[in-house]
């Protein structure tokens, strides 16, 4: 067996390596069920319909307000066609201009964290109204019980499937587009399907990705804003999944990064020659976007990558009808799925558990 740390692709197909790696992987491969989950127990709950009652009968808060995680995946959804004035909070105290006017949002999938038990008293303090995505019981659900509070219940620990089902509650009072949870759920059920550690290597996209990544310094881009905050998520994945360093950063960003990087020595000696430092790979997220700023911007990255022998390792994610969220959940997933891979690869099985 290889020393930990020294990436073995022969683990990508070794049983007991991928048994060792079993609940990470089936936490990957069940997104899909606890999306549609999530969505059914909100649905039930009366998500829109109570919520439009602290409004009078349907009136507009003067600004909404999200906290907790997926908060900006709220946003990036939302800020393009959201009505009102939306803010992201990464703060555990409520801003001053928060009142009974304003709607905050928040989302505890675990129910537990301090900072949102905070923000949950001060909200209720103000008596601003509050949608608390939360599990049922738990202690931000508890804190947050009023006649101005929806809480809405969460059955699982996933942010995603959590910010899911608000998106399509927030759609339902005129603050954001459609969501459709079936939509979402359908399309990282085909990412859990191509990526299965059934798939060997030769067909598996996340595979291929893991043995991209063996033996460098991720470069994450994406160029819209939800591919943007997916590649977020997947460098801080692949950080814990390799106990290295994952970079992702606008394109400006990574620029100088792989303009600086050094062409290999084509004559080296693999073996007996000296240690090379890890290479920095550009993974570019793929959701096919028609915008001519994505494209010009993905265009000078794959060039200069070339130009200064930098590897391209490429994620494709899309959705029917071009789903924004259901895409960024797509490329999210792939991202995920490749890291747990690495992480399998290079002997840290479970190391990236949780994301």
């Amino acid at each position: 067996m290889a020393d930990v740390g020294v990436f073995d692709d022969a683990r990508l197909e070794n049983p007991r390596a991928l048994a060792e790696a079993d609940a990470q992987l089936r936490w990957l491969a069940s997104a899909g069920a606890r999306i549609r989950l999530t969505a059914a127990g909100m649905a039930a709950a009366g998500s829109a319909e109570r919520l439009l009652e602290f409004f009078d009968l349907g009136r507009r808060p003067r600004g909404v307000l999200v906290v907790g995680g997926e908060a900006r995946l709220i946003r990036a959804v939302l800020e393009p066609v959201c009505p009102v004035p939306l803010v992201a909070w990464p703060f555990d105290s409520l801003p001053g201009w928060v009142g009974a006017l304003d709607l905050v949002v928040v989302l505890a999938a675990t129910g537990s964290h301090p900072g949102l038990q905070s923000i949950v008293s001060e909200a209720r303090r103000r008596g601003a109204p509050l949608l608390v995505a939360a599990a049922p019981g738990s202690a931000v659900a508890e804190l947050a019980a009023s006649r101005s509070t929806l809480v809405l219940p969460v059955p699982t620990s996933d942010p995603l499937a959590a910010a899911v089902g608000v998106l399509e509650c927030l759609h339902a009072l005129d603050l954001g587009p459609a969501v459709k949870p079936e939509l979402v759920a359908e399309a990282v059920d085909t990412v859990a399907e191509q990526c299965s550690p059934h798939i060997d290597l030769a067909h598996n996209p996340a595979k291929e990705l893991a043995l991209g990544l063996a033996d460098a310094l991720p470069l994450v881009w994406g160029g819209s804003v939800l591919s943007a905050r997916a590649s977020r998520r997947i460098a801080e994945a692949l950080r814990l999944a390799g106990g290295r360093t994952a970079l992702a950063a606008d394109a400006s960003d990574l620029v100088p990064l792989i303009a600086a990087a050094h062409r290999r020595d084509p004559f080296a000696d693999p073996v007996d020659g000296p240690d090379e430092p890890l290479r920095p790979v550009l993974v570019l997220l793929d959701e096919e976007s028609d915008s001519p700023s994505v494209r010009r911007d993905r265009g000078i990255l794959a060039a200069l990558a070339e130009e200064h022998d930098v590897r391209i390792c490429v994620v494709r994610g899309t959705a029917p009808g071009q789903r924004p969220v259901a895409t960024y959940a797509a490329l999210l997933m792939y991202g995920l799925y490749g890291a747990a891979y690495l992480a399998i690869g290079l002997g840290r099985p479970g190391s990236a558990h949780g994301f």
